[in-house]
This record gives structure tokens, C-alpha cells and sequence, in this order.
């Protein structure tokens, strides 16, 4: 199964892709706001030009490490690639500040629901901080809720749960010499 998001309402239909040949056209109605736009089946063109420029993103190293979210009854798996300095994380909304959106309808993630910031130390490893947005559910790192104002450490491997969203931190892949 495929999914195509909608361009005006960002809601997600589901079709079988495995009845359809490369190159065919296909017109869709979202359920949800009535607006009608067509695809066409086959490789993107624009998938295809991000991948060329991102190409870290492709083969799932990056250089600053990733949020793996887990997959659950609100929205697929996805990985999300992380920056230097503020990464604002939350609901997936057109325009928002978030520059690591979670695509999902979860109600419980806020637009703005917490913040990773990546640093280098003293000894110029990787370090990771992780603080609530506010929120309206909190954060929380193995199940335990962060105050207000707490930064919190985490590291490769660490789990922490948004609303109903489980998320993993993923630093970088080491390089051998």
C-alpha cells in the first residue's frame, strides 16, 4: 500500500499501488476537505533531486545523528535527521517554526512539543540536550516526565515519549579508520 498526502489539508488516502503501471495517471478526492488532485504513478522526480543533494539522508547517516520515530496507530515510521544548535520537534503543520515535524495526527504532539539541542563538548564529541517545548502532555525520558525549565542529557539509543509517539535517538554512524 501507498499513501499520498493532500496538498490543501495534508490529510494521508491509502491506494494499492501493485494496480497500477509506471507512467499512469491517477486523479484522487481527499475524504476529508473534497479537494481533487491527480498523480502519476512512477519514480519523483523531486524525491529523486533531494536525494542527490541530501545523500546522507538516503543511506541514514547523519553527520549529526537522527530521531527514529516508531511507528503506531497515529502515523508510519520515520526518520528524521537532526542539525547543529535548536532542533524544534512536533506535529507536522504547513508554515510552523518545527524543523523536525513529525507527520501524524497524534492530538496529544503539540506544533512545538520539545527541543533536541546538538553541541560539541569539550573533548568535541557529539552532545545531545533535550528540554520540553512546553507542552501540553510533557516529555518524557524513560518514563519519567521533564519539569519546567529541566535540560536533559540523553544519548544514542535513548527513548523518550511525546504524546503518544515513541522517538529514539540515533547519533552518527562511527567512521573506521
Amino acid at each position: 500500500m501507498k499513501r499520498v498526502k493532500c496538498p490543501k489539508c495534508d490529510s494521508y488516502i491509502l491506494f494499492d499501488e501493485t494496480k497500477y503501471k509506471d507512467g499512469q495517471s491517477l486523479v484522487f478526492e481527499c475524504g476529508e476537505c473534497g479537494k481533487q488532485f491527480g498523480i502519476r504513478i512512477g519514480v519523483s522526480k523531486l524525491r529523486n533531486l533531494q536525494r542527490d543533494e541530501h545523500p546522507e539522508e538516503e543511506s541514514g547517516d547523519t553527520p549529526f545523528g537522527s530521531l527514529v520515530v516508531i511507528e503506531n496507530v497515529f502515523h508510519y515510521k520515520q526518520i528524521i535527521p537532526l542539525k547543529m544548535g535548536d532542533n524544534i520537534i512536533g506535529r507536522y503543520m504547513k508554515d510552523s517554526r518545527v524543523n523536525c515535524a513529525i507527520e501524524t495526527v497524534d492530538p496529544s504532539i503539540d506544533i512545538t512539543h520539545c527541543v533536541i539541542n546538538v553541541s560539541r563538548d569539550k573533548k568535541g564529541q557529539l552532545k545531545y540536550v533535550l528540554r520540553d517545548g512546553p507542552s501540553y502532555t510533557g516529555t518524557f525520558v524513560d518514563n519519567e516526565i521533564l519539569g519546567d525549565k529541566e535540560r536533559r542529557v540523553i544519548t544514542d539509543g535513548t527513548l523518550f515519549t511525546i504524546g503518544a509517539t515513541s522517538i529514539i535517538l540515533k547519533g552518527p554512524e562511527e567512521k573506521e579508520a
